[in-house]
């Protein structure tokens, strides 16, 4: 058995608190999406323009994550959530008041701006706080909201069929801003000496962003990290954004229907997927160090064949059959990487090493559904491109088996 570290008081109340921050987070990402109709009836703009606004929003997001993520180590993790949560909460509100698309898109860029501060330094936290073996639970139960979040993200659609698309925004926005004062009230960050823990953690670390860079760039480990989130977003980019389209015109589905199956299955897996996988690999984690790198490989190698059951397969309820168990083994890796991480940098460098994979998995995200596109005006079948995903995703788990533990792990 490998000795685990106390547990600072207050641990699962800090899950708690950044699983509503994270739905949150989502919720007011997404709702813009789900009230398309009635934004353009009380705002002229052109389809370009509407899809702008999401593009506009993940550009700023993906650029600012790295930045994001030094603040959360060169400051206390806890008050750039509060303070993301509080900007983020204001610019939602402020959306409901714009009457211009110019004013509309300025604050989609501000929210990007404000809500790229939340992931970094969240699972950061998550990471300060369960240092033994309820890390990687407890990192997949946070994850898990902001899933909830996104689910939820038709909330807005809804309230704006029935009364109007502001009324969203403000509601969230209000709700947004008082549950920043529940964090600023409850959230901290861990104690340090009082709880057996290395004084790094839970303290501002005073190191400049060139000292971090060359720390992140001079790491092999985490370089291999770096391409194994970025070869693993080719590969889930390349499935999940593609699989709407070849359900439709694979099995004759409606564009609705299609649509429905290919997110509903999966994201409910999924969720179920966080939460096993997370439970798996601290179980696991008390007799094996690398049980986060292990439990992430073993989930990847199985999302193999199911990919290519989908892909294969005549049978719509088979396909279905492959799309859950797909959902349910690739969240592992969403559980895992910041427990990966913890085991290859210091505790100081988390959060920013976590913004530069997010930033990284933006971007990959972007290029690989235009590229998607572009092999399809090729006359390229939807099915190739899940067996070359399903192919990117064997690679992904070869290269965890490269990746080693510094001595003193996170």
């Amino acid at each position: 058995m490998i000795s685990e570290p106390p547990r600072p008081a207050g641990a699962w109340r800090v899950v708690g608190l950044l699983w509503v921050v994270g739905c949150l987070n989502y919720l007011d990402r997404v709702m813009i999406t789900t009230m398309r109709g009635s934004l353009k009836e009380a705002i002229p703009m052109t389809e370009a323009q509407f899809g702008l606004l999401t593009t506009a929003f993940l550009i700023v997001y993906a650029l600012l994550s790295p930045f994001a993520g030094y603040l959360a180590d060169r400051f206390t993790r806890s008050s750039v959530i509060s303070a993301s949560l509080i900007a983020w909460s204001l610019f939602t509100w402020m959306t409901a008041h714009v009457t211009t698309y110019e004013q509309l898109l300025a604050t989609r860029l501000l929210m990007g701006v404000s809500e790229a501060c939340f992931l970094p330094a969240a699972l950061a936290l998550v990471a300060d706080y369960h240092r033994g073996a309820s890390r990687s639970l407890a990192t997949g139960i946070v994850l898990g909201g902001v899933m909830v979040g996104s689910a939820l993200g038709g909330v807005g659609g809804w309230i704006a069929e029935r009364w109007h698309w502001s009324h969203a925004f403000t509601l969230f926005g209000v709700v947004g801003v008082g549950f920043a004062f529940v964090l600023m009230a409850w959230l901290r960050d861990p104690p340090r000496l009082e709880a057996g823990l290395p004084a790094s953690v839970g303290s501002p670390s005073r190191v400049g962003v060139a000292e971090v860079a060359r720390s992140l760039l001079g790491n092999g480990n985490f370089l291999l990290a770096f391409v194994f989130w970025g070869l693993l977003g080719v590969a889930a980019w390349m499935v999940i954004g593609w699989m709407p389209t070849y359900l439709q015109e694979h099995f004759g589905l409606s564009q609705s229907r299609a649509g429905l199956i290919a997110t509903s299955y999966v994201n409910i897996a999924s969720l179920i997927g966080l939460v096993v996988g997370g439970a798996w690999a601290d179980r696991w984690s008390r007799t094996n160090r690398r049980a986060c790198l292990h439990v992430t490989a073993l989930g990847l190698f199985a999302s193999v064949p199911s990919i290519l059951l989908v892909a294969g397969t005549g049978s719509l309820p088979l396909a279905i059959v492959g799309l859950v168990a797909y959902g349910l083994t690739i969240a592992f890796a969403s559980t895992e990487m910041m427990p990966i991480l913890c085991l290859i940098l210091a505790p100081r460098h988390l959060a920013t090493g976590f913004g530069v994979l997010n930033f990284f998995a933006c971007a990959v995200g972007g290029a690989t559904t235009y590229a998607g596109g572009a092999l399809r005006d090729a006359q390229i079948d939807v099915s190739r491109l899940f067996q070359a995903g399903a192919l990117g995703m064997a690679a992904c788990a070869g290269l965890l088996f490269l990746i080693r533990p510094r001595s003193t792990a996170a």
